[in-house]
């Protein structure tokens, strides 16, 4: 198998001449690497010596270090360098003056996962906004989408759930590299900055990340393995509510459960366990932090069988509807406050369309419910391939 190689891989190998002559920024974390484990940091330094003046961190911070949601990164100096890290999730998400003041160009190098609540690609979003305020460039690096770029899946964000896990009307599974989407943000929302994406080579739109060759380093503490990405699009919305989605165990978003759940009953409204390209084993699991710490939870892992039959997104909606069912009376909605936002549901935020956790709660055919958005799905299938640059 041929590897791929990634945006930054191409960008030390061949570099644009104008880079010579510009004081560089870069936005990153510890999956900022090339196949052999060197971060991107490193090989900046390297190739462009006396270049480097800034570094940027997203949410986790810079070594990845901070577990969960709303847990904030301090600005630092870089220990080896002895150059500013600014911390895009700390006082600010979004880079002022004084963080863009000691560069020319930024250059951006993160490893996205394929869903639409991933705040690093807003991240993303409100550095293109800064640039173009204050007349930077802005250089993207770009990696794999790990759970493909040929199918998506699940409804557009509506404007009243827009949040910092949703800025614009894309689905959960978008289908698109981290540069097609900065080309999309950039183009189709208004953005307008002066914009370069470096593509990969050898990337095809039908490979998950175990198809490309490369290292997964995990991007976030609870993303350890490409089999987490590819359930995380359905299983994140657990964070809406009070079920744990396996923060605090050692396979987060792939296990999943409650103290209050009944195994077999949910099997049984689940077709006993005939869902396209998973089967679900039932496990106990008892999370060292996070909800439910220190308690045995009854659950289910996800164990994919096929990737390509799997539909992340519809298979946790009908997961929470059967969960709703069979346990009404013990099961909550999460409430705020998520992600900076203190006033919609944490739900709402995530599934992105209040009208469908309603019709969740009122146990609305799944089926019917996945049919409303299917004419927004194809429109966006069909607008995404503007941005596309990779057959």
């Amino acid at each position: 198998m041929s590897r791929v190689q990634t945006g930054l891989e191409n960008f030390i190998a061949s570099p644009p001449k104008w880079i010579f002559r510009n004081r560089i920024g870069l936005l990153c974390n510890p999956a900022s690497v090339d196949p052999n484990f060197c971060h991107a940091s490193e090989l900046i330094h390297r190739r462009f010596p006396d270049q480097l003046k800034a570094l940027y961190s997203p949410q986790h911070g810079f070594f990845s270090e901070k577990q969960d949601n709303m847990i904030e990164s301090d600005d630092t100096i870089h220990p080896t360098f002895q150059i500013p890290v600014f911390s895009l999730y700390g006082k600010t998400r979004i880079p002022d003056k004084k963080m863009l003041d000691p560069i020319d160009i930024l250059l951006i190098d993160l490893q996205d996962v394929g869903t639409r609540v991933y705040t690093f690609i807003y991240t993303m979003s409100y550095c293109l906004e800064a640039a173009k305020k204050f007349g930077k460039k802005v250089v993207v690096l770009d990696r794999p989408n790990p759970v493909n770029g040929r199918m998506i899946e699940g409804n557009l964000l509506t404007p009243e759930c827009a949040s910092f896990v949703g800025r614009y009307p894309i689905p959960m599974r978008h289908g698109l590299t981290i540069g097609e989407l900065s080309l999309l943000f950039n183009n189709d929302f208004g953005i307008g900055c002066d914009l370069d994406v470096i593509p990969m080579q050898g990337w095809k739109r039908d490979m998950f990340f175990t198809d490309t060759g490369l290292p997964w380093i995990p991007p976030s503490p609870n993303m350890p393995s490409p089999v987490t990405a590819l359930v995380y699009p359905g299983q994140v919305l657990w964070e809406g509510t009070n079920v744990s989605e396996g923060r605090g165990i050692t396979l987060p978003f792939e296990i999943f459960g409650a103290p209050f759940f009944n195994t077999k009953r949910l099997l049984s409204t689940m077709g006993e366990n005939e869902l396209p390209g998973i089967k679900l084993r039932p496990v106990v699991f008892e999370p060292t932090f996070n909800k439910w710490s220190g308690k045995a939870c009854n659950g289910f892992q996800i164990h994919i069988t096929d990737p390509y039959e799997f539909k992340p997104y519809i298979t946790a909606l009908k997961l929470l509807h059967a969960v709703i069912f069979h346990h009404s009376n013990m099961f909550q909605w999460k409430r705020t406050p998520y992600e900076y936002e203190f006033e919609k549901l944490p739900i709402d935020l995530i599934i992105g369309d209040k009208k469908i956790r309603q019709r969740i709660e009122s146990l609305d055919d799944i089926y019917a419910i996945e049919k409303s958005w299917i004419k927004d799905l194809k429109a966006f299938a069909e607008t995404s391939k503007k941005f596309h640059l990779y057959t």
